[in-house]
């Protein structure tokens, strides 16, 4: 390896987007297969509890956590993604909903324009959330990557 490619550098490279948008199953296979996506990870987001899980989830939502190369797919690409990738007029519980969570000042301010954009095309109230990336807790291993281990299931 290069020398010049510490873990630091390649790290720099790389940026965090977090995702509500329903289930979890469905946008977990759905990033995954984007050029530039590192890593996706389903889990929960969003409430108060500590370690919630599927069963047991409080006031969370079903959320992707997406590591991405910022050099090969932009935020701005995975917000369009995220607006096709769901409905985000529809009221949904805690659960299911419909939350960009930004980490920094610039995905808050694209996120909102994106949000703005997208609701000018759209008749109906868009319900999607807008809100500070909070600690984000994984789910329990079979839920990862499901729709890839359950195929033949989801066809």
């Amino acid at each position: 390896m290069n020398k010049e490619w510490t873990k630091e550098k390649i790290a720099s490279q790389n940026e965090t987007a977090t995702f509500a948008m329903g289930c979890f199953w469905g946008p977990d296979k759905f990033f995954s297969k984007l050029e530039g996506i590192v890593e996706v990870t389903v889990g929960y987001s969003g409430g108060d509890k500590d370690n919630p899980t599927y069963r047991n989830l409080g006031k969370h939502s079903e959320t992707v956590q997406i590591i991405y190369d910022k050099d090969k797919i932009t935020f701005e690409q995975l917000l369009e993604h995220f607006w096709q990738g769901h409905d985000p007029t529809a009221e949904r519980k805690n659960q299911y909903k419909s939350i960009i969570f930004y980490h920094n000042p610039e995905q808050k301010e694209l996120a909102e324009k994106s949000k703005h954009e997208i609701q000018q095309e759209i008749d109906q109230p868009i319900q999607t959330e807008i809100r500070p990336a909070e600690k984000f807790w994984p789910a329990e291993g079979y839920h990862q990557n499901y729709l890839e281990k359950h195929e033949r299931q989801y066809q």
